[in-house]
């Protein structure tokens, strides 16, 4: 189209574009079509689909959003090239889901492993760093899981699909505090514990009276804060 042919007053060519009115029922069966496809294909490709998915599964489902989209609304592109590329998709999906059930270490490097990000309330600052999660993520899911502290936290698994599993202690021990400061009323009734210290950057808990004047053994920080109860 050249440019002397847009005209912002073309009301018909904005709403329909360069396609005869007859095209609108193509879209339909087109539409229904497709839509019958995708929910084949994700059948094919097992129930994960339907839940939070893998690599593998979110890139497929992006490699058939990418294939169909276009089909979809082009009169000059045709179905079944759409047909081919859903198979291949779901054709490798399979076969590297059924690799990955027999072998563990192919599982792993297709699909990444879990992870762990807090052990005995401390936080992995390494791991943390590798996988790219901020503390705010994590404190965010802690608190979901109704965490107000590390202390409660005895194992928290950074599952490959990017989801969390979070264990708790049976008996809590203090640990630094994750409701934000801002928050003062709610923050001011956790119960501080007197002999207690926390890492403000990994959490890790020292017995002491007064604030720590040393580094923290874990991570090298000198920022102390007075670790909290339940």
């Amino acid at each position: 189209m050249k440019p002397e042919d847009i005209h912002i007053t073309d009301w018909l060519r904005i709403l329909l574009g360069e396609v005869p009115w007859s095209f609108l029922f193509e879209v339909v069966i087109r539409i229904i079509f497709i839509f019958f496809i995708l929910i084949f294909s994700m059948r094919l490709m097992g129930k994960r689909m339907a839940a939070q998915l893998t690599r593998m599964e979110m890139a497929a489902l992006v490699s058939m959003a990418a294939a169909i989209g276009v089909p979809m609304a082009d009169p000059t592109r045709g179905l079944v090239p759409i047909v081919i590329i859903a198979a291949v998709v779901i054709g490798v999906q399979r076969v590297v889901s059924t690799k990955s059930a027999k072998d563990t270490s192919f599982e792993s490097t297709v699909l990444d492993d879990m992870d762990i990000v807090v052990k005995d309330g401390v936080l992995h600052l390494e791991t943390m760093e590798r996988t790219k999660l901020t503390r705010e993520r994590l404190f965010a899911e802690l608190r979901s899981e109704e965490i107000g502290n590390l202390g409660k936290a005895q194992r928290v698994y950074l599952e490959a699909n990017g989801s969390f599993t979070v264990y708790k202690f049976n008996n809590p021990k203090p640990g630094l505090s994750i409701i934000p400061r801002w928050d003062t009323e709610f923050f001011q009734e956790q119960s501080i514990a007197e002999d207690a210290f926390a890492c403000c950057s990994c959490g890790d808990v020292v017995l002491s009276e007064n604030r720590p004047k040393l580094p923290c053994t874990r991570c090298g920080s000198s920022d102390w804060a007075q670790a909290v109860c339940a």
